[in-house]
């Protein structure tokens, strides 16, 4: 692909992160059910391994051997908790370029074997999305977004379902590991949705949901209590697709986003209300 405009350099920072993320996924997958080290970070639910420690490192010394001017805002790099990563956010957002890196989105999968998880790659320019890259090493699924510039997979255009209402829609939620507020939050919301559209899922990877709604696998997507590296990419992969991205009250993405609703557009205002009318924002 052509180099982003906005950005200067010796590689187009697209092909970068579609370096980065393929090599990472490869070695991820070759890593499947033989980690060495488990620990916990939140909660007993919200797991790291020594592969998601060593993705990252993998990431970021790809990274700045062609931009080592750049910042890189990674998930593995933050402590846990809310109020930490909205910290990090906060001080990385007077970046010109920022790299944000979710090495595995879906640790819990991956640590049970569970094939649903995937390697999210974003760059902010002055705190906007340009590059949005996700792999899942499992299908060998790359998808690709690039401001202005239209998303993919496998180098074919993604597009957002028709979807014209809940009633006829497949909507992905999270199971968050937050349990104290987060996780309680979304499940008002799971139970609304779970009466009102054709059916919900939950893989358990909030990048792969995002690219599911960006290829029109999914016609929604909701959860309260994510991160900027959980959603950065996915994000811009939706919007470059046709569809939109909102926080649960309707106001447009940003990087400091928590609470998430992305959606094929059409059954955006419905599902918003749903969520209202379920007390399940998140928003107080």
């Amino acid at each position: 692909m052509e180099p982003n405009d906005n950005v200067v350099g010796s590689k187009s920072p697209t092909a970068v992160a579609i370096n980065s993320a393929s090599k990472a996924g490869e070695w991820i997958k070759s890593r499947l059910g033989m980690f060495k080290q488990l620990d916990t970070k939140l909660s007993p639910q919200d797991l790291v391994t020594d592969v998601d420690k060593g993705a990252e490192l993998m990431i970021r010394k790809l990274i700045l051997t062609h931009f080592p001017d750049h910042d890189i805002l990674g998930e593995e790099g933050v402590p846990p908790g809310a109020a930490a990563s909205e910290a990090a956010l906060a001080k990385a957002r007077s970046s010109e370029y920022l790299w944000i890196v979710d090495p595995v989105d879906g640790t819990t999968n991956f640590v049970h074997g569970f094939p649903f998880f995937c390697v999210s790659i974003a760059l902010a320019h002055r705190g906007e999305v340009i590059v949005g890259v996700i792999y899942d090493p499992i299908r060998d699924e790359l998808f690709v977004a690039e401001k202005g510039k239209g998303a993919y997979v496998h180098g074919n255009p993604t597009r957002v379902s028709e979807d014209a209402e809940l009633a006829g829609s497949v909507v992905a939620v999270g199971f968050n590991p937050d349990r104290n507020f987060a996780l309680p939050t979304n499940m008002k919301g799971i139970h609304a949705l779970a009466l009102q559209t054709r059916s919900i899922r939950a893989g358990g990877s909030a990048a792969l949901h995002l690219a599911y709604v960006a290829a029109g696998r999914l016609s929604g997507y909701y959860e309260v209590g994510l991160n900027a590296w959980d959603v950065a990419a996915g994000a811009l992969l939706v919007k470059e697709s046709g569809g939109i991205v909102t926080d649960t009250s309707g106001n447009p993405y940003d990087l400091g986003v928590r609470h998430l609703v992305a959606t094929n557009g059409k059954i955006h205002a419905e599902l918003l209300q749903s969520l209202k009318a379920a007390g399940a924002t998140g928003i107080q």
